[in-house]
């Protein structure tokens, strides 16, 4: 009859579902589901999680510690891996100091013990680290500007809408577990409004689909604002909760109605309609973490922000301006705050030209763990130069990718199937725990096997069959017993797990019950219109917002890599055909080039070949691609991409780069 095993998904991702594995009869997997019963999951996943098995099953899988020999990865066993990357790492702060060696820890898993990795590193050093977050880090600081609290309302108050307006977010590739709940909150009579450059399949589900140029989001939300001053539809208590009215005020009086909407290129009943949705309310404000990957990224943000304060859709039932869940809060992170802080960051937008450039002392060594920096950083070919240029890496990784290309040793660690750990969410308020539903595996004898052992006796004795793939606890606390801080991180995978979720469990959550939502979380926020910031209220923006870069006739496209239902980032579905990537334009925009032709995108930085696909949908000022390409699979997107920080939060200007088709 086959069994049933349950965990949770780490993947980088809003929801973090739970997980059903079932198996057969011999204990093999057969399929991965939602859980039916979970209030998030509701039955069903993502495409890509959906296919995971095909990535836990396939035959590249690290399962076994690789050292650089040559050229080329060959198996060591553990304790050699791990006395090498000790004994280097002591050299190199023995020679040059802790700040030539460098963390780098992204999102690549939601779990959090992941982050111990900053406690060891801290103490062994600390050694240079990175500073912002490529990702949301924009977003996080203009509301953190705002509100003093980068945070949301319960998913489920969107049933308390009667407007929603989904600006700049698809759900329908990032966050599907969104979408019941819009679906829900529209059969009750609620309208929603989509905005995004990009008619998504959300445009489905709404009443209204506004679609401005790429990087007129700040000139849309003017135009809406000036529109809401002008015709008194502002709400004396939002406004009574807002310092700096003035200096907003200013900033929408700057242009007309017309102004803006030319600004933003829509026409003005485009504003006319949106400004509606502010003002039938409640309004719920759902604002996509694709806004702050801008140059103005986080004053763009703000502008929206704005619009959800004046309007009086703050601390009520169905309002908010919802970009963000703090998925850390349920958690105790004492271990992390004591923690020194690092000598000197890199700007994760700037990785690789701050790397090329670091001296006194240069960076010599790199630890890289839950990322693929080299790959999913812009101007991501100079990450890999940078890289490359290291006398020893180390990454922490399941599969290969272009970091592990450039790598001196990988250690493998568990995939979510695997793994036990800690999750919060950033789509939603619900904590969860993760649970190894399979084992991890053994080191396999293949082709590869025989032909390191020829070359070196006794090797097939001392690895087939042995431990493969380890917990990222154990791999980090094996380094640590080699560097002489045992005691750093001491403790089993579930002490730590019941360490960082002790005041949780006071709080009514304790792990036993999870997954939980966080009792301690309010389901509106601001109900009592007091905000963290210094002055008690909201903060509205009262700077100018830079326009977007603007295409010309050499550059007349703006290059817009996002996710897509069939990928996590970099990691795919499904394995990659090899072939160039695929841009997707106007037919008008394709430089003559046929539907399913070859062609080379062009920008300031460099080239890229192409499949060029025509949709008659598109904007003709936008050429969409996926994000996460790696140059193994035959192209990466970030190589053409400079790298550009955002105006706060140290995100990276992703969607700012202007770009065009030339035949091939």
């Amino acid at each position: 009859m086959g069994t049933v095993r349950t965990t949770s998904c780490n993947r980088d991702c809003p929801d973090t579902c739970a997980l059903e594995l079932h198996l057969d009869n011999a204990g093999r997997p057969v399929s991965l589901r939602g859980v039916r019963d979970d209030p998030i999951t509701r039955g069903f996943l993502c495409e890509r999680t959906s296919r995971f098995l095909a990535r836990q099953q396939a035959p590249e899988r690290f399962t076994t510690p690789m050292r650089r020999v040559d050229g080329r990865l060959v198996p060591i066993g553990w304790d050699a891996a791990l006395e090498l990357a000790a004994s280097t790492l002591r050299r190199i702060r023995s020679e040059s100091g802790p700040e030539a060696i460098l963390h780098y820890r992204s999102g690549g898993s939601l779990g959090m013990l992941t982050a111990l990795a900053d406690v060891l590193f801290a103490h062994f050093g600390p050694v240079t680290g990175k500073s912002g977050d490529i990702c949301s880090g924009a977003g996080e600081a203009a509301q953190e500007d705002d509100f003093g609290v980068c945070d949301s309302h319960d998913l489920s108050d969107l049933l308390n809408s009667r407007t929603i307006v989904v600006w700049g977010k698809n759900p329908h590739t990032s966050g599907v577990h969104l979408l019941p709940v819009l679906r829900e909150a529209k059969a009750n009579g609620a309208t929603i409004v989509g905005v995004d450059p990009v008619r998504t399949r959300l445009a489905e589900l709404c009443d209204a689909f506004v679609r401005p140029r790429p990087g007129g989001d700040h000139a849309l939300a003017f135009g809406v604002a000036r529109l809401l001053f002008e015709r008194g539809a502002t709400d004396p208590r939002g406004l009574a909760a807002c310092a700096h009215v003035d200096g907003f005020r200013a900033l929408a009086f700057e242009h007309d109605v017309d102004g803006w909407a030319r600004r933003a290129d829509v026409p003005v009943s485009d504003v006319e309609r949106l400004a509606r949705a502010f003002v039938e309310r409640p309004t719920a404000l759902l604002v996509g973490w694709g806004l702050g990957r801008r140059r103005n990224g986080s004053r763009t943000v703000r502008a929206l922000d704005a619009l959800a304060a004046i309007s009086g859709n703050l601390g009520v039932p169905g309002g908010g301006a919802s970009f963000y869940f703090q998925r850390r809060a349920a958690f105790d992170l004492d271990v992390f705050r004591a923690l020194p802080d690092a000598p000197r960051k890199v700007r994760e937008a700037c990785f690789g030209p701050e790397v090329l450039a670091l001296r006194d002392p240069p960076l010599r060594a790199a630890w890289i763990t839950a990322g693929n920096p080299a790959s999913m950083l812009p101007d991501s070919a100079t990450v890999r130069r940078a890289l490359s240029g290291l006398e020893f890496v180390v990454v922490v990784d399941t599969h290969p990718t272009d970091t592990t290309d450039v790598a001196d040793l990988v250690l493998p660690t568990l995939t979510l199937l695997e793994d036990s750990d800690v999750l919060g969410a950033y789509g939603n308020h619900w904590v969860r725990e993760s649970r190894p539903v399979l084992a991890p595996p053994l080191f396999p004898q293949d082709a590869d096997v025989v032909d390191v052992a020829s070359r070196a006796p006794r090797f097939a004795e001392r690895f087939v069959g042995s431990p493969g793939p380890r917990h990222e606890l154990e791999i980090l606390q094996g380094l640590a017993a080699r560097l002489g801080l045992s005691d750093v991180l001491s403790g089993s995978v579930d002490d730590w797990k019941r360490r960082l979720t002790a005041s949780l469990g006071r709080s009514g959550a304790p792990l036993e019950a999870l997954p939980a939502r966080d009792p301690r979380r309010p389901k509106v926020l601001f109900a009592d219109l007091v905000f963290a910031t210094p002055s008690g209220k909201v903060e509205l923006l009262h700077e100018a917002v830079d326009d977007a870069p603007a295409t010309s006739a050499d550059f007349p496209l703006l290059l817009t890599a996002v996710s897509t239902p069939a990928a996590q980032a970099s990691q795919h579905s499904l394995p990659r055909d090899g072939r160039a990537p695929r841009v997707v334009v106007h037919p008008d925009a394709s430089a003559g080039i046929a539907d399913g032709g070859d062609g080379r995108l062009v920008s300031r930085l460099g080239a890229l070949d192409v499949r060029v696909v025509h949709d008659p949908a598109a904007r003709r000022d936008v050429a969409l691609m996926e994000k996460g390409g790696m140059a193994r699979d035959g192209g990466c997107p970030n190589d053409i991409l400079p790298a550009v920080e955002t105006d706060a939060g140290g995100g990276a200007a992703y969607y700012d780069e202007p770009v065009r088709l030339e035949p091939r």
